[in-house]
């Protein structure tokens, strides 16, 4: 019951929608108490010969309207009520993914990918069915019980009811005990559900890949593993869920078995007539569904409960802001100062970046290299804010990135990395991501610079080709060089490459290079990772990262002098082309 409480904000903003259901289901149930009413009566009166075929017509159709006038009214408090419960399922899955949308890095190296999706799909459609059908049964079992033992105290047998009801404290205190069974098992089901959700996601992200190493056996066995864990979970729910209807049906038939046997005791007495005893056990029978209706909505709930408890894990903590204040930055470029004494990646104990000092002045290119496994992408990730720096700063203009909205940074620098993504859209679509208002010239230009524009011109639609899940149609190269016309048709201040030239062949390159630079002006500044060196010749600056640190700064010419890292990579990869 706790679930209704923690959904009350929307109870109280829809109040019209639930409390027009409320009113719909009130007038069902009175409506529902005069079926037995009649038959009763009509026991009576053909016992004593008082009544003749017209009159028990005219009941008879009496009987049929209200059934009809029933089936309207539920009808329309379906709409009522469903309709509500709908706009909840929008609203969460709304938040879910505001938030998601908001996290930083930490986040999503806590959370994996298919855990999310399955709290903002199954997780929320149980909460969902819980405000709408969790609603109905307890405003509907309620109603209907209450009428009914209103009608049996008042009009029937006070005696009577109270010796049919003894069943009744026994069964709820079974059903209580059910409920709390049900939460704690329908958590862990969900775990399992989400654990599934993740494998099938990593499974289809990857299916490429598997086929390639000819893994299809072995995916398919473990799949079978998390598969049956997930299924021996949702069995134990069953086996719980199985004895609910059991109970109630037990609970019922004894009260039935009581009122059969105190009622002929009160009709021998004369306390009560036989119509009057025909009428108690048809109101019982309406009893039937209040009882099993409190039970499924212990289950519902119980179930919405526990899958409330998973969301809010997640979009009940604010979203992490390290902002002291909301500085803007100027109009005109400045420049990135980077002081980093020491920055340490969440739980682990090794520097990932030692002592990394230089300046990038606005209009110059800025290159980055290193060996494998040297901090090139960690660096770009601190210059782009996907992580906090507790000993030093990232500053641009003398402000601290971090004094600064991060929504106004991220609009001065656009990134294209090695691993480009292109969404499931048209070419044109995909490359005006950034600028989506942008003019056929000018995602053509972009195109053009980018050395991607003649070969898009060959496909079949040209730019307004579907270009597949995650670009699934296009070459490495080709996506590469779409991401690279996405970026530079943002036209930021800074741009950064993150070896986005690693799938084209060194003439390409040359070309993409020589049209950024025609591009870029003295708004523009340029910062280039890469792992062939020659991309690197014209750079203003080159950085070489080792383990962590600066082992060498200068230019092209700079280095070559020294007999270092640099001097010997870029001879080793010249020697090999």
């Amino acid at each position: 019951m706790q679930l209704f409480n923690q959904l009350s904000w929307y109870f109280i903003r829809e109040w019209k929608r639930y409390l027009g259901a409320i009113f719909l289901l009130i007038t069902i149930a009175i409506l529902q108490l005069l079926p037995p009413k009649v038959v009763g009566m009509l026991v009576d009166l053909v016992m004593k010969n008082k009544i003749n075929n017209m009159q028990i017509l005219y009941w008879i159709i009496v009987m049929l309207f209200t059934a009809l006038l029933v089936y309207i009214l539920r009808y329309m408090w379906r709409v009522l009520l469903f309709g509500a419960a709908y706009k909840l399922a929008v609203e969460l899955r709304i938040q879910f993914y505001n938030y998601l949308s908001f996290q930083n890095s930490m986040f999503y190296l806590k959370n994996r990918t298919g855990d999310l999706m399955a709290r903002a799909t199954n997780d929320v459609d149980k909460v969902v069915f819980a405000a709408g059908e969790g609603v109905l049964t307890l405003v509907d079992s309620l109603i209907m019980g209450i009428s009914v033992l209103i009608i049996m105290f008042t009009q029937i047998s006070w005696k009577l009811t109270l010796l049919s009801l003894i069943p009744m404290p026994i069964m709820a205190l079974i059903i209580k005990k059910y409920g709390k069974e049900l939460h704690t098992t329908f958590r862990k089901a969900q775990v399992a559900f989400s654990v599934l959700t993740n494998q099938t996601q990593e499974s289809l992200t990857n299916i490429r890949m598997i086929k390639a190493f000819g893994l299809e056996i072995e995916q398919c066995k473990k799949f079978d593993q998390v598969a049956k864990i997930a299924g021996k979970k949702n069995m134990e729910v069953a086996k719980i869920d199985a004895k609910f209807d059991p109970t109630i049906h037990l609970g019922i038939s004894l009260s039935n078995l009581i009122a059969i046997t105190g009622g002929g005791c009160l009709i021998w007495n004369r306390e009560i007539t036989l119509g009057q005893l025909t009428s108690f056990i048809m109101y019982l029978g309406l009893m039937v569904w209040p009882m099993l209706a409190l039970a499924w909505m212990f289950n519902i709930v119980e179930r919405g409960s526990a899958a409330w408890e998973r969301i809010q894990l997640i979009i009940g903590n604010k979203v992490s802001n390290s902002q002291k204040n909301n500085k803007k930055f100027p109009s005109t470029p400045c420049i990135l100062e980077i002081k980093i004494n020491k920055f340490t990646y969440p739980n682990s104990k090794k520097n990932a970046l030692n002592k990394i000092f230089f300046k990038l002045y606005p209009g110059k290119i800025l290159g980055i290299c290193g060996p494998t496994g040297s901090g090139k992408s960690t660096l770009l990730y601190l210059i782009q804010k996907q992580f906090d720096i507790k000993d030093g700063y990232i500053s641009y203009n003398n402000i601290p990135l971090s004094h600064c909205e991060i929504k106004s940074w991220r609009h001065r620098i656009a990134m294209v990395n090695q691993t480009s993504f292109l969404f499931s859209d048209t070419i044109s679509n995909n490359i005006s991501l950034g600028k989506p208002h942008a003019t056929k010239e000018e995602i053509e230009q972009s195109a053009y610079l980018a050395n991607i524009h003649q070969e898009i011109l060959t496909l079949p639609k040209g730019y307004d080709t579907q270009v597949g899940e995650r670009g699934i149609m296009l070459s490495g190269g080709q996506k590469q060089r779409i991401a690279i016309a996405r970026a530079l048709l943002t036209n930021t201040e800074i741009l950064i490459l993150d070896d986005a030239l690693s799938a084209v062949d060194g003439e390409c390159q040359q070309i993409i290079l020589k049209n950024i630079n025609k591009w870029k002006t003295n708004n523009h500044t340029l910062i280039i990772i890469a792992h062939r060196l020659s991309t690197l010749i014209n750079a203003d600056n080159i950085i070489v990262l080792e383990n962590g640190s600066i082992s060498q700064i200068g230019n092209h010419s700079e280095l070559m002098k020294e007999k270092k890292w640099y001097n010997k990579m870029y001879n080793y990869q010249k020697l090999n082309i």
